[in-house]
């Protein structure tokens, strides 16, 4: 009997009354519930040939069995399954054989986790009763989600909070620490313990599936359950009576855990859809995608004015807290993070809270299909690894400044290759086996050698591509995206030991083709057609027509150059492999002008780095940037402009020197310290900095330790940004500089490598232009 269907929002495993229990809170269509799911076990596999060894050490283990299995490794030996009623027992198990050196296969992957994806589950489930128990089957039912944006202000030490903003679709509530006059969505609390007993009910009533905030783990939510530990308040914010859990993992990332509700933090959530933003601070990226930003702008400032407003404008600072979750809310929708995280769990099965899972999500779909076909996966990454697998092919540039050049690219090159020459672990496994006739085999590299009648990864592959062409063409851009990344990860995961079907052969046949590819494209592209080709990238071939092409219909002559291409690479593939080619070259681009430039110090054309005119539909042209200092974060304003104007009047053929020239004086006379800061990352906790410091590091240090002495808490992490200038004395913290600016290290060091990246080209240089201007300083 049906009684429902619903989207697992979060899932747990344990023991209750000595037996595994399963529980899952699903959404419904009518509200939220939790399913309980009795009588599965644990399940390892273990080679048949160690089966009585194990069963002498677990032998006193009365809750653990051990049964033979018509399955078999990847090496064709025979496996039988280890079967635990309850965690206890499952866990002591694993301890036991681990230390006994007998080799587990998919120990590691939860029971709360295989029970869905073995049945397919991987987003919607339908609640069932069958033979008297509860189960779940798949269901393609996904409800409408309500999302809760939360965001605290607190005392600059983190040891008091002042007041907790609530912002749903329906109704906005600030909880304010202290005396204000209440009104409508606006409710004082007589100190710290009501008001976060107030927040707890406000939870309940508002009910969301989703809680959503900026650094909303590891700073809102470690702060309310730290300071409700202090005053001994159980902060139970899920859907049960459990109180609410911040923990830290090996990594110094941070997770919640609420039974029946979701965590979301939007700077990871945005990373996970592929976001890239100069920095992740809620005001940088919320005027980045929504134009406005917070409501008290300048960050030095921020956290004195938040103090100076908790005493003397209440109001102010509750406008302030709600602002901010309306601005988390406002990015969510813009970006349309949960549309992306429901397709991304439609596709893949990953939970929608789990940061990262490329692994994972090729976990779940390949692992049933590999249980059907009678085989376990490997022990984990315990493929060949001593290969010279090279990664992307990069073609050795050609530097100049060129007219008319056409950019063709590989869709999905990588999983068009892993299609075309049937790449995948099973395949391997049988190819290599030594039995298969020759006309199924299908050569790779390293040795490798494909059966194309098991392969499973490229029918994976070509389902997953169907779909992404249908989402384009019904403009479903989140499920577009959430396909293009996990098409990518299928060849990423298995060439990185994080992976359980880790093998060289397997990463070194996907790259080592694409290097194939990539050269006998640009041989036929300079042999049958005449063109030079000046540089090519991992997917890309850059194609010069010469300085004198005639630039009619170029459009139209870069669309055909790809379909004959095509046609050539089906021809090629039918003949050599006997497959079928799922490569597909695209006219992506033609630039009117096009720089490629020379290595630093060195005559060889740069990798990855390049700048043109691209010429858009509507015979526009757009300046862009790949690789230089106009798109790189750890370069300083200044040099990202000045290459912007250079470049575009170089481009243009308009003139430039007195621009060049008036910059050079404008720094010297102090006239662009706004744009002297540089902002780098922090990759390591700074007392971790000992050999090398540096200079961002040098500057992160020197303010810690002012902040120290001020008896303030550490304000920088691993991944925080810091930004610095460099003054006489060195590196200094830009919100705390002491010292003057040296204006010679930025004509020098940002100026100059700018300039002399497109000059040369032109006949000219930077030091004979700019040593006039320099002396009269």
């Amino acid at each position: 009997m049906s009684t429902g269907a619903g989207l697992p929002l979060t899932r747990r495993q344990r023991d209750h009354q000595g037996r595994l229990q399963l529980s899952y809170w699903l959404r419904t269509a009518s509200g939220a519930e939790e399913v309980v799911i009795e009588g599965e076990s644990a399940v390892a596999f273990l080679r048949e040939q160690d089966r009585e060894r194990a069963t002498t050490l677990l032998a006193d283990l009365t809750g653990c069995t051990l049964r033979p299995l018509a399955l078999s490794t990847l090496a064709h030996e025979p496996v039988c399954g280890l079967y635990a009623d309850n965690l206890a027992h499952w866990y002591e198990a694993l301890s036991r054989l681990e230390q006994a050196d007998i080799g587990l296969m998919e120990e590691d992957i939860r029971p709360v986790d295989r029970y869905l994806i073995e049945r397919g589950i991987f987003a919607g489930a339908r609640v069932i009763e069958r033979e008297g128990r509860t189960a779940l089957m798949r269901d393609p039912f996904l409800p409408p989600l309500r999302l809760l944006s939360l965001d605290i202000e607190t005392t600059l030490r983190a040891d008091r909070i002042l007041s907790i903003a609530l912002q749903c679709a329906e109704e906005e509530v600030v909880l304010f620490n202290g005396s204000i006059a209440a009104r409508p969505g606006l409710i004082p609390c007589a100190g710290e313990r009501a008001l976060l007993l107030a927040f707890t009910e406000q939870v309940r009533r508002l009910d969301p599936d989703l809680l959503i905030g900026w650094n909303v783990i590891g700073f809102d939510l470690r702060v309310l359950e730290r300071r409700a530990r202090a005053l001994g308040i159980p902060l139970c914010l899920g859907r049960d009576d459990q109180p609410l859990r911040v923990e830290s993992s090996q990594n110094g990332r941070w997770y919640a855990r609420l039974n029946g509700r979701v965590v979301l933090d939007g700077i990871d959530t945005l990373k996970g859809a592929t976001w890239q933003f100069e920095r992740y601070s809620l005001e940088f990226v919320a005027r980045e995608l929504l134009g406005r930003g917070k409501l008290i702008h300048d960050p030095d400032d921020r956290g004195e004015e938040i103090q100076r407003l908790y005493r003397e404008d209440p109001d102010a600072l509750a406008r302030y807290n709600l602002e901010d979750c309306r601005l988390v809310t406002a990015i969510f929708d813009k970006a349309e993070l949960i549309p992306y995280l429901l397709e991304r769990a439609r596709l893949t099965g990953l939970a929608l809270d789990k940061v990262g899972g490329s692994s994972q999500a090729f976990d779940n779909l390949y692992l049933p299909r590999l249980h059907r076909a009678g085989f376990v996966a490997p022990e984990y990454a315990s493929g060949q690894g001593d290969l010279d697998v090279p990664g992307g092919f990069v073609m050795d540039s050609r530097p100049g400044l060129y007219r008319h050049v056409l950019v063709l690219d590989f869709k999905s090159l990588y999983p068009s290759i892993i299609r075309s020459f049937q790449i995948d672990p099973l395949g391997l496994a049988m190819g290599t086996r030594g039995d298969a006739p020759p006309e199924a085999l299908v050569p790779g590299f390293h040795h490798a050698i494909f059966d194309r009648r098991h392969a499973l990864l490229p029918g994976i592959i070509e389902r997953l591509w169907q779909a992404r062409d249908a989402a384009k063409r019904e403009g479903n851009s989140a499920l577009s995206q959430a396909i293009k990344i996990q098409m990518n990860a299928c060849y990423g995961v298995l060439g990185s030991k994080v992976c359980r079907f880790f093998d060289q052969r397997l990463s070194g046949s996907i790259t080592l083709r694409g290097h194939q590819i990539l050269q006998q494209t640009a041989q036929r592209i300079e042999s049958a057609y005449g063109h030079t080709v000046i540089y090519g990238d991992t997917d890309s071939v850059f194609v010069w027509l010469g300085d004198d092409w005639a630039d009619r219909n170029t459009d139209a002559y870069g669309t055909r150059l790809a379909t004959e291409l095509n046609a050539w690479w089906a021809e090629q593939l039918q003949e050599r492999f006997d497959v079928n080619s799922a490569l597909e070259l695209q006219y992506e681009a033609h630039y009117s002008r096009f720089l490629m430039p020379r290595m630093r110090h060195s005559d060889k054309g740069s990798k990855k780095r390049y700048a043109g005119l691209k010429r858009q539909s509507d015979g526009s042209e757009t300046l862009v940037f790949r690789g230089l200092e106009s798109v790189r974060t750890d370069w300083t304003p200044l040099a990202r402009r000045f290459q912007q104007e250079l470049y575009a009047l170089i481009f243009n053929e308009q003139p430039w020197r007195a621009m060049l020239q008036q910059r050079v004086q404008a720094v010297m006379a102090g006239e662009c310290d706004d744009e002297l800061v540089y902002r780098r990352r922090i990759r390591q906790p700074l007392d971790a900095y000992t050999r090398n410091r540096p200079p961002h590091v040098r500057a992160a240090q020197q303010l810690e330790q002012q902040r120290r002495d001020e008896g303030l808490p550490p304000c920088y992490r691993v991944g925080d940004s810091v930004a610095y200038v460099m003054t006489v004395n060195g590196p200094e913290p830009a919100e705390k500089r002491r010292s003057p600016i040296d204006y010679q290290h930025y004509i020098d060091r940002q100026l100059l490598p700018v300039a002399d990246s497109i000059l040369p080209f032109i006949g000219e240089s930077f030091a004979q232009l700019v040593a006039p201007q320099i002396d009269l300083f």
